[in-house]
């Protein structure tokens, strides 16, 4: 079986599907043009998001069998034409779900102890001690929106900080535990001090963090996004941070990322982007919340174990 590698994943994959036979392209440094060339002979192809596999892609592969996606999210994949050609699609968030967790937790921590601030002050030599007082997770209300790999993966990193964990999944139940309990969206709006994106980005959950949805929380609330950028609007985040209702914001994604992912911002700055990046509220990232090195390893591993079973 023909394997075409698009994007770099470590090597661990390529090594041991070639164990089985397999034959693996390097296809890291080609175009998207070149890639179409070489499409027709091949079985599988192993991407992350350097361009979208869609339709117009995708039909000049008439044997493709399989595409593996080193990550979790599938929004890069035109999964209707997948399903009506019977590709089978891979992804891997069981790879880099503990990455995602501790990630998570860092930013929180960070942003509730100032963290960022302070270093900067201290080597500006301002010893600001007041300015700087902190305060503790311990005792508040976290609401984890998506309780898959990733939500439940945080939901276990806080378990050990004394803090109450309400959780929702549209398309899940009876996942409740002695330390999570399966909630509402009723309930997290009513109690949550935090609350954590954990969902996939679709027609459904695009932009689902709007002016209503924030204004629905009873109490002000910290924002975790490690999801999808476009899940959350911008505007309706700053406009949440200028009136309070939002205490603050731990972002690893952004709305105006790239499509692709391995870009950076592709927009021109926007007043609200502007906003996030000068506002000491607000904790960046580049959307590395899954990136570790052990992840890098995971997240192939994983997806060799989901192809070999398949077709080895």
């Amino acid at each position: 079986m023909k394997v075409l590698f698009i994007d770099s994943v470590h090597e661990i994959l390529a090594q041991r599907l070639t164990a089985h036979d397999f034959e693996c392209i390097d296809g890291t440094s080609w175009s998207r043009d070149k890639c179409i060339e070489e499409l027709e002979s091949i079985e599988g192809i192993v991407v992350r998001s350097r361009f979208p596999m869609d339709e117009s892609f995708l039909s000049h592969a008439p044997n493709l069998k399989f595409i593996a996606r080193s990550g979790a999210g599938m929004e890069n994949i035109d999964l209707d034409y997948t399903t009506k050609k019977e590709i089978i699609c891979f992804n891997a968030p069981e790879g880099n779900r503990n990455a995602v967790a501790e990630h998570a937790l860092g930013m929180l921590l960070n942003l509730f102890n100032r963290l960022l601030i302070a270093d900067r002050e201290v080597r500006k030599g301002v010893w600001e001690r007041e300015g700087n007082r902190g305060i503790e997770l311990d005792g508040k209300t976290v609401g984890i929106i998506g309780y898959g790999n990733n939500g439940s993966a945080f939901a276990q990193k806080l378990a050990g900080f004394n803090v109450t964990i309400l959780a929702y999944d549209k398309h899940k139940v009876n996942f409740g535990t002695e330390k999570v309990k399966e909630s509402t969206m009723e309930e997290i709006f009513e109690k949550s001090d935090v609350v954590s994106f954990h969902i996939p980005q679709n027609e459904e959950t695009m932009f689902m963090a709007d002016h209503t949805f924030f204004h629905s929380f009873k109490k002000s609330i910290y924002l975790i996004n490690l999801s999808r950028g476009k899940i959350v609007s911008t505007r309706a985040l700053v406009s949440g941070l200028e009136t309070g209702k939002i205490l603050g914001a731990c972002l690893d994604v952004l709305e105006y990322e790239s499509s692709s992912f391995e870009n950076a911002i592709q927009q021109e700055k926007a007043a609200p982007l502007q906003y996030l990046l000068d506002s000491d509220k607000v904790i960046l990232s580049p959307h590395v919340g899954g990136w570790t090195k052990e992840s890098y390893f995971k997240l192939s591993n994983v997806l060799a174990d989901k192809i070999l079973a398949e077709f080895a």
